[in-house]
């Protein structure tokens, strides 16, 4: 419970940072509300197409009487609309960041650099960014496809599927938006996918106390857009909390560039003369 507390508390703890930096709060709600419109507009379409696809998947049924045919078909439209929304909550954040990569890419770094010992920015181009972290959120998204529809099955079982599967739905969710939330801060780092998630289940509470209020969150679209930049900045907060910075050793390493860079003619002129 500590650790889940600890993870609340950095959510909220990222949104005091960005609420103190109005710009960065600001520009930081564009990407999300481009991907709140396309998001409201698929999911619209699926509940109102909901029914129709339902008929569809339970042809079996057509022959059912009253009340049978209408709790399964039901039973049908709540696990795809709930389906529906896992998926949304979690590729949201996948999609809101791929939108605003260069945006959330500074944040980060504006981040750790307020709060010392930032870690050296990767020499990659953007192109070569986006690409890897479109192919680490396809791999996520897939990971929740598989779950989410483990999950829609489990939702025709009587009494567990209204109540256990919600809940660990919920849970699911919350997980896999930590994964995407803290992957900008961890690719700076050059934490591969698969690292990261291993961090992150090795800190389970702490991973469900940032993601899952989010998960909540996301439940309200606009509430998602207003928290995006400082769920960004609180999850650049979660990664140093699971990889500390060591001031001493950069400390060090700076004082060497610093050293460097004073002594660099007369190094240079050294160099030459034993030449």
């Amino acid at each position: 419970m500590r650790d889940f507390a600890a993870g609340v508390g950095l959510l909220f703890k990222g949104q005091r940072w960005v609420a103190g930096r109005g710009r960065w709060w600001g520009f930081g709600m564009i990407p999300a509300l481009i991907a709140l419109v396309g998001y409201v507009v698929a999911l619209t379409a699926l509940a109102v197409w909901s029914g129709d696809l339902a008929r569809w998947g339970t042809p079996f049924a057509d022959g059912w009487g009253s009340p049978w045919q209408g709790l399964l078909r039901g039973v049908f439209v709540a696990a795809l609309m709930g389906g529906g929304l896992l998926l949304a909550m979690v590729s949201f954040t996948a999609v809101t960041l791929l939108i605003g990569q260069p945006f959330y890419e500074s944040l980060a770094a504006k981040v750790d650099e307020a709060e010392g010992g930032a870690p050296v920015a990767p020499g990659q181009s953007f192109w070569r960014e986006l690409v890897v972290a479109a192919g680490d959120s396809l791999q996520v998204l897939v990971r929740v496809a598989g779950i989410g529809l483990l999950l829609f099955l489990c939702g025709f079982v009587p009494v567990i599927g209204q109540t256990v599967v919600p809940v660990v739905g919920m849970g699911v969710s919350g997980f896999f938006l930590t994964v995407e939330l803290t992957a900008v801060a961890l690719q700076r780092r050059g934490v591969p996918q698969r690292e990261r998630i291993r961090l992150l289940r090795g800190r389970l509470g702490l991973a469900l106390g940032f993601g899952v209020p989010m998960a909540l969150l996301a439940l309200v679209p606009v509430l998602t857009v207003v928290v995006m930049p400082g769920a960004v900045a609180g999850a650049t907060l979660l990664v140093r909390e699971l990889l500390p910075a060591e001031p001493e050793a950069e400390a060090e390493v700076e004082a060497e560039a610093e050293a460097e860079a004073a002594a660099g003619p007369a190094s240079e002129n050294a160099t030459y003369f034993r030449k």
